[in-house]
């Protein structure tokens, strides 16, 4: 196999990686960190936003594949399965039986353990503030970075109560600068979302992306005592011409993360911005793992003669410094 690799990185310089949130379509991160790591690039600064987080967070901890495995392993049965519908818990799903898996693949790791900086941001949600979690327990701080609202319940860490870093800053680029990256590379899932989110003909979003109630009205009998209540039915049932409570609630965090996205990049740029193109991709279709990694790689080859030419300004920049004095 040919030697992919671009020009090693310039002495002195670190490069971030900016991971976005995505939810389904995060699974690309894995094929984008792989592809990079091809081109010969290594990472001084890891930020990520929700499935962003956690994607970065286990590559960082050696467990990338581990994730890809289990996310190889999904189907949508299994994905109803992590759904402990839990209305009254500041949230449409619990989210315990998700941390038992993360717990079961990583363990108890803490960020400061991690071989570079690695940040999971999240939002604070008396203050609205951008929260940077650098410190404390890895798993704990990636379940508070997806806590996506009305869909998990926040988390409670150093006594403020944390959601999705999605509602403040899907695409941390700020975060890698803060900690000093040089250069930054951002993998953007929120490019190519608008106006996908629905089935060929339809006129209604189809957010989860397959038809979620008949998943769960075909749950065993033991499991529809937990799940099939009529308020879960309410939220989950779509009207014939029309969205259900779900899908409106998702379709709108979607625009909303897309427009936030658009203008944090405006304002602070990454050197290099990587965009798969997975719109088509429901939220909820965690099981199209195989294409969503291909198409991050895909992503990332696309953008190969831009990592070239913004590596190359990095080493113009490096010889243009002062030498230090010994």
């Amino acid at each position: 196999m040919p030697d992919e690799r671009l020009t090693p990185r310039p002495p002195k310089r670190k490069i971030g990686l900016a991971l976005s949130s995505g939810m389904a379509r995060g699974w690309a991160h894995i094929g984008v960190i792989r592809a990079l790591k091809r081109l010969g690039f290594e990472f001084d600064i890891i930020a990520g936003c929700s499935v962003g987080a956690l994607a970065g967070g286990c590559y960082l901890a050696g467990k990338l594949d581990s994730l890809e495995s289990w996310a190889m392993s999904l189907n949508k049965r299994k994905i109803v399965s992590y759904l402990d519908m839990r209305v009254r818990s500041g949230g449409l799903i619990g989210g315990s039986r998700l941390m038992d898996e993360m717990r079961k693949y990583i363990g108890y790791v803490k960020i400061e353990e991690l071989p570079v900086p690695f940040v999971a941001t999240t939002t604070d949600l008396i203050t609205g503030h951008e929260i940077w979690l650098q410190k404390g327990d890895l798993a704990e701080a990636m379940r508070a970075s997806f806590s996506l609202p009305g869909i998990f319940p926040p988390v409670k860490i150093d006594g403020r109560w944390l959601a999705d870093g999605a509602l403040v800053s899907p695409l941390p680029v700020a975060a890698c600068r803060a900690l000093g990256a040089d250069m930054v590379i951002a993998v953007n899932l929120s490019a190519d979302i608008i106006g996908k989110s629905r089935r060929p003909g339809a006129t209604v979003p189809t957010a989860a992306g397959f038809d979620l109630m008949q998943l769960l009205e075909e749950t065993d009998q033991q499991q529809k005592v937990s799940l099939m209540d009529s308020l879960t039915r309410r939220v989950f049932r779509r009207d014939y011409d029309g969205p259900s409570m779900f899908g409106v609630m998702t379709s709108s965090l979607n625009i909303m993360m897309d427009r936030i996205t658009r203008s944090r990049l405006a304002g602070d740029p990454p050197d290099v911005h990587i965009a798969p193109r997975l719109g088509h991709l429901g939220l909820l279709e965690f099981d199209r793992t195989e294409e969503a990694i291909h198409e991050g790689e895909a992503a990332v080859m696309r953008k190969r003669p831009e990592l070239a030419d913004a590596l190359q300004v990095l080493a113009q920049s490096t010889s243009e410094l002062p030498e230090q004095k010994s």
